[in-house]
């Protein structure tokens, strides 16, 4: 095997191409060993199918293909990431590590540990931007403040925006893998996980549906949106490549990019805000935490139909319309009063494109805790969402069939009395 290799770890970063991190391990002294861990703390609180992890090992077997048709292969542990490394330097006389960064408080603390852990051994860690733009510091106010309100933060994060922050690394190009017979990929059932059918969206997309973005962005009964935060969740597409289409061809949908790149960096300088609210006045929230009104509400079954469409829509297929995600989190928070902390964690069981930041961001937005949030009187109409943005009920129709008949339920609070109530609420807490 020579005198040393390096080792490029993928984590939300799974692709050959245009992929930072694993461009600087090709050009770089060792040959590359390209490695994953399934993680033992992370996958053991997950259920038996989940649609994520399948996607994750549908992925690696694609890019396991790819590297072995370079005459390479790819390792995969099943294992904490401690356990993982200890294994791996017993096996390969690595001199380098390279990986992509992650910003969320788990990866943090996961990295910190790792990084301490290589020093130990003599073993360089290096870790590059991969999955946002602008990372960290980056965009920040002129005294150096990070920006907590998104249209100041945007307005400078496109004044600092150049050619070359979109440009794509040539990891595709650069061929220094180690020479290696065919590796072990563990089963989904040697994981722990039963393989399923399901209709993973596809990460090629129609342009002009990022050109009529704006028309058709709120409208839960078209395809109007594009379907690719699973796969820039996972890095299974390039930001880069995504952010300089957008940037040429529709400002609306570049904005919702540059969102990402926003509740990133809020939470990677206020840590605090991953379980609490960025608030702090918020945490005082005397919530009613009623768990039949919550089950009710994960199942699809609060009679108000927009609402249960899009929790219908969220269990069977990992996704819900960006529109109606407002809507159901604002209902769980004001017209329940229930804590989103317990929406949040439901949402990251469920969502395909689960992402820590974004997902505590929006949830934060619609409770009225969270950076340049919603008021907290604001409170949005059920009945008047569903007469703006599903007219003609055609998305109504296809998740609440029975909507209309006896079959369906009434409402478990009522609009009105429910709005004053969390009005009080909000007032009494935030005195």
């Amino acid at each position: 095997m020579g005198e040393g290799i390096s080792i490029f770890w993928f984590r939300r970063d799974l692709r050959l191409e245009d992929n930072h991190g694993l461009a600087e391990a090709l050009a770089g002294e060792y040959p590359v060993l390209a490695f994953f861990i399934f993680d033992r703390n992370i996958l053991e609180e997950l259920e038996p199918r989940d649609a994520r992890v399948q996607f994750i090992h549908q992925e690696l077997e694609q890019i396991k293909r790819k590297l072995e048709g370079k005459g390479s292969s790819l390792l995969v542990y099943h294992a904490s990431p401690q356990e993982a490394w200890e294994k791996l330097l017993k096996e390969y006389p690595v001199k380098a590590v390279y990986t992509n960064r992650d910003y969320e408080p788990y990866a943090q603390e996961r990295d910190k540990e790792i990084y301490h852990y290589l020093k130990e051994q003599g073993i360089s860690f290096k870790g590059y931007k991969d999955q946002v733009i602008f990372e960290k510091g980056e965009v920040v106010k002129d005294d150096g403040d990070p920006y907590v309100v998104y249209t100041p933060y945007m307005k400078r994060y496109k004044q600092q925006l150049k050619e070359e922050h979109l440009k794509a690394f040539p990891s595709a190009d650069l061929d220094n893998y180690l020479e290696t017979e065919a590796l072990n990929l563990p089963s989904l059932n040697e994981l722990g996980f039963e393989p399923f059918d399901f209709d993973y969206p596809a990460r090629n997309f129609d342009k002009s549906l990022i050109e009529d973005y704006h028309n058709t962005r709120d409208i839960p009964s078209l395809r109007g949106t594009s379907r690719l935060s699973l796969h820039l969740r996972f890095g299974t597409i390039s930001i880069r490549r995504l952010a300089k289409l957008a940037q040429a061809t529709n400002e609306k949908f570049f904005n919702e990019l540059i969102w990402r790149d926003f509740y990133q960096q809020v939470l990677y300088h206020f840590p605090h805000s991953f379980n609490a609210s960025f608030r702090k006045d918020y945490d005082a929230i005397a919530w009613e935490n009623n768990k039949d009104h919550f089950e009710a509400w994960c199942k699809g079954k609060t009679g108000y139909p927009l609402v249960d469409a899009g929790m219908r829509e969220l269990n069977e297929t990992g996704f819900m319309h960006n529109r109606v995600r407002m809507l159901v989190a604002s209902f769980l928070t004001k017209h329940l009063l229930i804590d989103w902390r317990w929406g949040e964690a439901y949402f990251a069981k469920k969502l395909l494109d689960y992402d820590a930041a974004s997902n505590v961001g929006g949830w934060q937005w619609a409770a009225g805790s969270g950076v340049d949030a919603a008021p907290y009187f604001r409170i949005f109409n059920p009945e008047t969402q569903l007469k703006k943005f599903d007219p003609q009920l055609k998305y109504l129709k296809k998740w609440v069939p029975e909507y209309g008949t006896d079959a369906y339920p009434g409402p478990i609070v009522e609009h009105k009395k429910a709005r004053e109530r969390a009005l009080e609420r909000y007032k009494q807490a935030l005195k």
